[in-house]
């Protein structure tokens, strides 16, 4: 049985009680974070992904099992992609990264590739901390080998309502000028020089949340004589092109989505007020009783939208219940944002029909007008004269036409 939470404790404690006491935490990717970013007022999703908890293991014991997760074929095709991407001390790489994103440096003969090895993600930020501050000052320096340094799976941290979050894009180049770019290596093919736009636009998001953290490390090595490292907002995306082995890239500008996600991060409701608003001995842990369970995870507010069905695992227990409800965003953001303090499709069906809601309310007013119209619409369809109905019974012979 999990262990009552104590008022007071550290919030990682706190955090490791709602988990579960024998339940390893899940890292919460950059993936993740974008998807948590589309949705900051969903503080059910907040406080399970600061918490650790695999969503989609809660959810199979809930009884609503997600469909997420890549194939083991997919999985292995990217590594091998990426591995070759990287082979030769990314001699390939580092000529994309020159290609697209700064053509007027000078060409990488050659790279330093730091050893980023430490022990545990602490270690590890610690470690991609201390090379980015040495490949930048030696590039500003002029006494590295070619100017360029290529970081092979960095670590980074970034602050996520007052929990960390340990992110590991596939690799971070330092280039001649001392500034940083993020390197995203995808294994969707790009066709013609184009790939799916969709993939790319959750691609890009994604880089966000890496361009964020990089920011926040490079904030830190401010010194007197010497400014921030500039942080680039044109990543890279590597594919494979035409579906071959070979690589395409793409220069990918995420000053976009890099303010929409810093945005909606920061309005995000701190984990350590989500938890301290949870009932006593509240748990995650997929082996609890499922009724036992389902309380744990109804205890926090959600905020459903048909969007989380891309998103998150637990958006088909959240449908459900959101539906039990009649809740109008279930229908959608857009809906619930026209629809104002309805919040519930038979206030919707009651204001419109005149039994409750105030006239002067645009949003009361606007759905009477619609149902008057409705209905003058269906009245107008009815024929002006009845037509003949055909009536049919079944008999034992087959069906009879009276």
């Amino acid at each position: 049985m999990p262990l009552p939470r104590t008022r007071g404790t550290a919030l990682r404690q706190r955090l490791a009680e709602l988990r579960g006491p024998a339940v390893p935490p899940k890292a919460l990717d950059a993936r993740a974070l974008a998807a948590l970013a589309a949705n900051p007022g969903c503080r059910r999703r907040a406080i399970l992904d600061g918490a650790g908890v695999n969503k989609a293991t809660l959810a199979s014991a809930l009884g609503s099992p997600s469909a997420f997760g890549q194939s083991q074929f997919a999985l292995a095709r990217g590594n091998t992609f990426e591995a070759r991407v990287k082979a030769d001390g990314g001699a390939e790489l580092l000529r994309l990264v020159h290609e697209k994103l700064d053509p007027g440096a000078v060409a990488p003969t050659e790279a330093e590739v730091p050893d980023l090895t430490a022990s545990g993600p602490e270690g590890r930020t610690a470690r991609t901390a201390l090379a980015l501050r040495d490949a930048t000052a030696a590039a500003r320096a002029g006494s590295g080998t070619s100017g360029w340094t290529l970081l092979d799976h960095p670590m980074l941290a970034l602050d996520v309502a007052g929990s960390p979050a340990f992110l590991e894009p596939d690799a971070v180049v330092v280039h001649p000028d001392g500034s940083w770019s993020v390197v995203e290596i995808k294994s969707f093919p790009m066709l013609d020089g184009s790939a799916d736009p969709a993939k790319v636009g959750a691609a890009a998001r994604q880089a966000a949340v890496y361009v964020l953290a990089l920011e926040e490390v490079a904030a830190r090595l401010v010194q007197d004589s010497d400014p921030a490292p500039v942080v680039r907002h044109r990543v890279l995306l590597v594919c494979p092109k035409d579906f071959s082995n070979l690589a395409a890239a793409s220069a990918v500008d995420v000053r976009k989505q890099r303010a929409v996600t810093g945005r909606q991060l920061s309005r995000l409701t701190r984990i350590e007020d989500i938890a301290d608003a949870l009932p006593e001995g509240t748990c995650f842990a997929p082996d609890l009783p499922t009724a036992e369970l389902t309380a744990a995870v109804e205890s926090v507010p959600a905020e459903y939208a048909p969007e989380c069905l891309s998103t998150c695992e637990l958006a088909f227990h959240c449908r459900d219940r959101s539906r039990a409800r009649g809740a109008v965003t279930s229908l959608g953001r857009s809906v619930r944002a026209e629809l104002g303090a309805l919040t519930t499709v038979d206030d919707v069906l009651s204001a419109a029909h005149g039994r409750s809601g105030d006239p002067q309310d645009p949003t009361v007013a606007a759905l009477r007008r619609a149902a008057t119209l409705r209905a003058e619409a269906l009245r107008g369809a009815e024929p002006a004269s009845p037509e003949p109905q055909l009536d049919l019974e079944f008999e034992p012979g087959g069906a009879v036409c009276r």
